[in-house]
C-alpha cells in the first residue's frame, strides 16, 4: 500500500520527538540525591511515555495513511485524541521519572489508569469516525441514482439539435436536477421505470424524432413527479 506524504512527514517528526525524549532522559544526570534515578518507578514512567508514543504513531498511521482527504477528515477525532493521550502520558510518565523515589506500585497504578483512559478515548474516537464514514457512504449510495441521472440529462442537452428538442431535454433535466436525491428500496420499481424511459428518451434525442421526444419527455416528467411524491410519503 502506498503511504501518504502526510504520514511520511509525520513519521519524521515522530522520530525526532522520540529521539529527543530519549536524549533528555539518558543524557541528564543519572543520580538522584546520591542514588541512581533508574529505579522501578523511573522505568514505569519511561514505559508509559514510550507506550504513549507508540500508540500515537499507530493512530497517526490509521488516520494519515490514505491520500484521500475525506478519509483523513473522518479520522481527525482519532488523531486529536491520540495527541491528547500522548501529552497526558508524557506528563504523567515524566513526573514519575523525575520522582523515582515514589512507591513503584503507586506509579504503576496511576500509569495503568492513564493507559486505560487513553485507550478507551481512542477506541471511542475510532468508532465515531467509522460511524460517520459509514453514514456518508450510505448517503452516497442513496443519492447515486439522481446524481447519475442528472449528469446523463445534462450531457444529453449537448445532443439536442433543435430549439424544440433542447426545450424538452431541459425540462427533463430541470425535473431531475431538483428531484429529491435520496433513494431507498421502496423506490426501486419506479426508478427502474425512469431509467428505462430515459434510455428511450435518449435514443429519440439522438435520432431527432421530435414527436417521440415530446412523448418521452412527458412520460419522464410524470414518473419523476410520482417518484418525488413517493419520497415525500416515505419521510
Amino acid at each position: 500500500m502506498k503511504i501518504s506524504k502526510n504520514f511520511k512527514l509525520y513519521a519524521i517528526v515522530w522520530v525526532i520527538l522520540l529521539a529527543l525524549f530519549n536524549a533528555i532522559v539518558f543524557i541528564t544526570p543519572s543520580d538522584y540525591n546520591g542514588e541512581s534515578k533508574f529505579t522501578d518507578t523511573f522505568w514505569i514512567g519511561y514505559s508509559l511515555v514510550t507506550v504513549g508514543f507508540i500508540g500515537q504513531f499507530l493512530c497517526a498511521y490509521v488516520g494519515l495513511k490514505d491520500e484521500n482527504i475525506t478519509k483523513v477528515f473522518y479520522n481527525i477525532p482519532l488523531l486529536r485524541v491520540s495527541v491528547i493521550g500522548l501529552v497526558v502520558s508524557a506528563i504523567a510518565g515524566s513526573i514519575f521519572m523525575a520522582l523515582p523515589t515514589v512507591e513503584s506500585w503507586i506509579a504503576a497504578l496511576i500509569c495503568l489508569i492513564v493507559l486505560a483512559f487513553v485507550a478507551i478515548a481512542t477506541i471511542k474516537a475510532s468508532v465515531a469516525g467509522d460511524a460517520v464514514s459509514a453514514i456518508d457512504n450510505k448517503i452516497k449510495l442513496q443519492t447515486f441514482f439522481i446524481k447519475s441521472l442528472t449528469v446523463d440529462a445534462q450531457n444529453l442537452l449537448a445532443r439536442a439539435n433543435t430549439a424544440e428538442t433542447k426545450d424538452a431535454v431541459n425540462k427533463v433535466y430541470e425535473a431531475i436536477r431538483y428531484s429529491d436525491p435520496m433513494s431507498n428500496d421502496n423506490l426501486n420499481e419506479i426508478e427502474n421505470k425512469i431509467s428505462y424511459e430515459f434510455k428511450a428518451f435518449e435514443m429519440a434525442v439522438k435520432n431527432g424524432d421530435v414527436a417521440i421526444i415530446n412523448n418521452q419527455a412527458d412520460e419522464l416528467l410524470i414518473l419523476i413527479n410520482n417518484r418525488n411524491n413517493k419520497c415525500k410519503a416515505l419521510k
